[in-house]
């Protein structure tokens, strides 16, 4: 009985030892970082598969916007990819006068990004005209 709550025990401690909570300011990238008891050579394969069957991907957190000195707008998009695989796509910005209506550039094209495996990321833009005050943004697939 005794053998077996010793042993309990340092299993708990070695699994609290395990899991300490990393920095989120460093993104190690799947094949660097090492392998631990829930993510580990035998149960990658099903995690990733498991991951894109529920349809994990890239979230965005929220759209910052503010005029700059010089009164352009200017956006910063923030979000997160939840799949354990990185994510490329394509987006396109496309900047809105005050009535509503698409100020007319050629700046306001699609862009490819990519997102790393469950890490944050980030997107910037900014009006190619004073007289843009509102945005939206589209995001794709890459095309084949």
């Amino acid at each position: 009985m005794r053998l077996m709550l010793n042993t309990l025990l340092l299993v708990v401690a070695v699994g609290l030892w395990g899991c300490q909570e990393e920095d989120k300011r460093v993104t190690m990238a799947e094949d660097v970082k090492s392998d631990n008891v829930v993510v580990n050579i035998v149960t990658k394969p099903v995690i990733h598969a498991f991951s894109w069957v529920i349809g994990e991907g890239v979230e965005i957190d929220k759209a910052v916007t503010y005029v700059n000195k010089d009164g352009f707008l200017q956006l910063e998009i923030q979000g997160h990819n939840r799949a354990f695989n990185p994510i490329v796509f394509e987006y396109k910005v496309e900047w809105l006068d005050k009535a509503g209506m698409v100020v007319d550039t050629t700046t306001s094209k699609w862009l490819q990004t990519s997102a790393a495996a469950k890490a944050p990321f980030a997107i910037k833009a900014v009006a190619p005209r004073t007289t843009a005050v509102a945005f939206r943004m589209n995001t794709r697939k890459i095309p084949n």
